[in-house]
């Protein structure tokens, strides 16, 4: 080893500042620096170990994004063209048809075009008036048409219009609105589709509002019984019932705020909502007969049915609708038990009421006013077929394929209330007389879903692809019949095609989208993981284990789904 001469060390130790300083002072710098060099070191090697760290998540998480986007490229087409929304990662490529393809995409198409009209002429507006390209609030002005057609736009990928409304509805929705609303209505289509747009995106704006609007709404259960009115003014409160049902509550519209507001409770945290709408079906449930079946009026002030009509159809419908839905939306657990219950006995009730024509033999379902039954049915107990589907896994083998064979012998007398008509669209209710098979009662057609809804569920739990084909019949029919420049019409009589002006929300809401679902793969809005409430909001399924309470640890259980990637005969 080479050494250093004494003259070479002289000259260095007299170029270096230190030299000029004392040793105390030499000996503290030194000190110093010593300590900066170790920290330095310590410093950068805890940096450069937490970077490694970081680097190597970032390249396992861009490694799995890609496998997922190949993946989706291959099986999932829209869904922002990226995303599965509700469903895992399929384990394998299965190309899709691409008949379906094509038609999803005339189907959302068609979505386009009745957005971009509403957002044209009606913007803001609670429905479009399509002839005459203006705007009016037949809800109050809560922007129905907006709101109910958040998750629609969401599930198609349309994330331009989505992320538009979201914004009109953080700057500009406010609730405190001199109006009367129906309970039922707002539930359905604002409550929901603010909660079904919140459990899409995990936007926290859309759970905001919806608490708001619910908290607005509250007030209507507070009757001797529980059982809510039916209509509140959404700025002062003071709630009460229509005046044309001799102050009795409606079936329907007291018995289908289950899904919405156990989802609020859920979601928030906050048990009262749950609470006000399980109160209702505890007090129904108190006198519930035998056959489950149920007049469309009940007493706000006994919390008992009335004497009037039993049907399937108009004020009736959903109530059992929800029976079912609500157990699925608990996870089919201890906890919601009751309502599984509660709508078998139901069902055993529809079976009494079903009857079928000659010569065709179509299956169909009656109405009951005391002892004598009406062979009529409306369109809107077409939900009935879905319902039938869905809830047929939850009895015995036997039982299971009884109902499924019902669901499906009622589906094709409901397809074939569009088959017969001229415009090939069905009519508001048909009667059944002996000989004649169907004819039209009431013959205008508001562009309902009901049917669309049923062939929706059949064919995702059976897989018969003769479901796809109707609803493609039928959208092409809604395309000859109510498509204008302008959005979509209904018709004032579906023999002669005569149009009327006005494209009711649900258009947007429930028909577009369960046909755009029907040529969707399963996994888009898995049953597994999703129910839809009564206007076709998908939610989140949690299983419930509180016994009738809820707490902020449900909402930990709930999966979010990012950004990657009526109904009643009186309103309609």
């Amino acid at each position: 080893m080479a050494r250093t001469s004494r003259s070479s060390v002289s000259k260095w130790r007299y170029c270096q500042p230190s030299y000029y300083l004392k040793r105390p002072q030499r000996l503290a710098l030194l000190f110093i620096a010593f300590v900066c060099c170790s920290l330095f070191v310590w410093d950068r090697q805890t940096l450069t170990r937490e970077h490694e760290v970081e680097v190597s998540k970032l390249t396992e998480e861009l490694t799995t994004l890609r496998s997922l986007l190949e993946d989706l490229k291959n099986t999932h087409g829209d869904a922002f063209g990226k995303i599965n929304i509700g469903g895992e990662l399929p384990k394998k490529r299965v190309p899709e048809d691409p008949i379906e393809v094509e038609r999803r995409q005339k189907v959302k198409e068609a979505m386009l075009h009745a957005w971009s009209s509403y957002e044209q002429y009606a913007w803001g507006q609670d429905e479009l008036q399509p002839q005459s390209k203006n705007g009016v609030n037949s809800f109050g002005g809560l922007g129905a048409t907006l709101i109910d057609s958040l998750d629609t736009l969401y599930i198609m990928g349309l994330e331009e219009q989505f992320q538009k409304a979201r914004e009109w509805i953080a700057n500009s929705l406010d609730f405190n609105k001199d109006y009367e609303a129906s309970v039922f209505e707002t539930t359905i289509r604002v409550v929901g589709g603010l909660l079904s747009a919140y459990d899409l995106s995990n936007d926290q704006v859309f759970l905001d509002k919806a608490k708001d609007i619910a908290d607005r709404l509250l007030p209507a259960w507070d009757t001797p019984s529980g059982i809510p009115y039916n209509i509140i003014n959404l700025a002062h409160g003071r709630p009460h019932n229509p005046g044309w049902t001799g102050g009795e509550s409606i079936l329907a519209d007291s018995g289908t705020e289950q899904l919405e507001f156990i989802a609020l409770s859920q979601r928030t945290g906050d048990p009262k909502y749950q609470q006000k709408v399980e109160n209702v079906i505890a007090q129904i449930n108190k006198t519930f007969p035998d056959d489950g079946l149920l007049p469309i009026y009940i007493s706000p002030q006994r919390g008992t049915s009335q004497y009037s009509t039993i049907t399937f159809g108009a004020m009736g419908d959903s109530f059992y609708e929800y029976l079912l839905k609500v157990w699925i939306q608990g996870n089919k657990t201890p906890a919601v038990k009751l309502y599984r219950e509660m709508w078998e006995k139901s069902m055993k009730g529809l079976l009494s009421l079903i009857r079928r024509t000659t010569p065709s033999s179509f299956t169909y379902i009656c109405e009951k006013n005391g002892d004598s039954l009406s062979d009529k049915m409306d369109e809107l107990a077409c939900f009935a077929p879905g319902m039938l589907a869905l809830g047929s896994s939850g009895y015995g083998p036997d039982g299971s394929q009884k109902f499924l064979s019902l669901a499906e012998e009622l589906a094709w007398t409901c397809y074939n209330f569009y088959q017969s008509t001229p415009t090939k669209l069905a009519g508001e209710n048909y009667f059944f007389h002996s000989g004649q098979d169907m004819t039209v009662g009431t013959s205008w057609n508001i562009l309902r879903p009901e049917t669309v809804e049923s062939l929706f569920y059949l064919w995702r739990l059976t897989g018969n692809k003769t479901y796809q084909e109707w609803g493609w019949n039928i959208f092409q029919a809604f395309e000859k019949n109510s498509r204008i420049e302008s959005g979509y019409v209904g018709l004032k009589d579906v023999n002669t095609g005569v149009k009327d002006n006005m494209m009711q929300s649900f258009f947007l809401a429930e028909t577009l989208k369960y046909l755009y679902l029907l040529f969707s793969p399963p996994s888009v809005i898995s049953l597994d993981e999703w129910v839809f409430n009564t206007e076709a909001h998908p939610l989140k399924i949690v299983a419930r284990n509180d016994g009738g309470s809820v707490g902020k640890s449900d909402r930990k259980n709930i999966p979010t789904t990012r950004f990657r990637g009526r109904k009643e005969g009186r309103s309609g």
